[in-house]
This record gives structure tokens, sequence and C-alpha cells, in this order.
């Protein structure tokens, strides 16, 4: 299936913390989470180790919200949080 990675998406992700490259892996690898209206979601948890806003994180969540349009997986936004979590799945 494609991935078509919305200009919305992309401007939030950077803006989260995250890039196109884990947008990809989070549809491709990650694990389904609950959306609204409509919509499918999936998330991944990655080591992180840094800094930011001035806070340490071991971990960054990042969350991809999206629909499936005939071939195409479509993005609609992405979440990225920080922090810590046991278990990924």
């Amino acid at each position: 299936m494609r991935i078509q990675i919305d200009p919305h998406t992309i401007e939030r992700a950077v803006a989260r913390g995250a890039n196109e490259d884990e947008i990809k892996d989070v549809l491709m690898s990650g694990f389904d989470i609950p959306a609204n209206r409509n919509r499918r979601g999936k998330a991944n948890v990655y080591q992180y180790n840094q800094k930011r806003l001035n806070m340490s994180f071991e971990q960054k969540r990042i969350e991809v919200i999206y629909t499936i349009e005939g071939d195409r997986i479509v993005t609609a936004t992405v979440y990225v949080l920080y922090g810590n979590w046991e278990e990924t799945r």
C-alpha cells in the first residue's frame, strides 16, 4: 500500500520532534491504537535519550493518525509524546 504523507502531517511532525522516516516506520511496523472519526492509528516507541525543552527523556512515542483511501494510506496528523514506556505493544 502506498503512503501519502499530508503536508500538515510533516509540519506537525517537525514541530513535535519527528520526521518523515519515522512516520513511515510507524505506519509499516507500529502497533494499532484507537482513533476517532473513522480514522485509524498506529504508534511506535523509540529510544531517545536526549533533551527536549530542557528536560531529558529516555524514549519518545510517535502516534500517526491516518485513513485508508483505495490503495493509499493518507496521514491526518502525528503526535509525539516523550517519557518512558515499559511495554511498547
